[in-house]
């Protein structure tokens, strides 16, 4: 019977099982198992292995490379050339503007650019 993962030992056994079961067809007993196996592990690495929040200049950066733009696409995002220079190298914060019309005309999720 699986239980919630207390600890590593049990997190190394569920992992163990879990490259036994990779295989395994969906909807069957073996398949069930994996999914349930699957949740469990992760709960339990979101829970001790969180994840830090990636920083909002990188995420842009990432973006930007990732659809072929330059740093100049984002004057009249962010503002004007000075701006968009000063926000890339981290002398100047990112306002709730410039995270609105990053969202809006990037698709950059809000919970990308908002730091904790």
């Amino acid at each position: 019977m699986y239980k919630v993962i207390k600890d590593n030992v049990e997190y190394e056994a569920y992992l163990a099982r879990i490259e036994e079961l990779e295989d395994a067809k969906p909807n069957t007993s073996q398949g069930d198992e994996l999914e349930l196996i699957s949740l469990l592990v992760q709960n339990y690495e979101e829970t001790n292995f969180p994840l830090p929040n990636p920083d909002p200049i990188d995420v842009i950066q990432f973006y930007i490379e990732q659809r072929g733009f330059k740093n100049k696409d984002l004057v009249g995002i962010i503002g004007d050339k000075s701006i968009v220079s000063l926000v890339l190298n981290r002398k100047r914060g990112l306002t709730l503007q410039m995270i609105r019309n990053l969202h809006h005309k990037m698709q950059i999720p809000y919970s990308l650019l908002f730091q904790e």
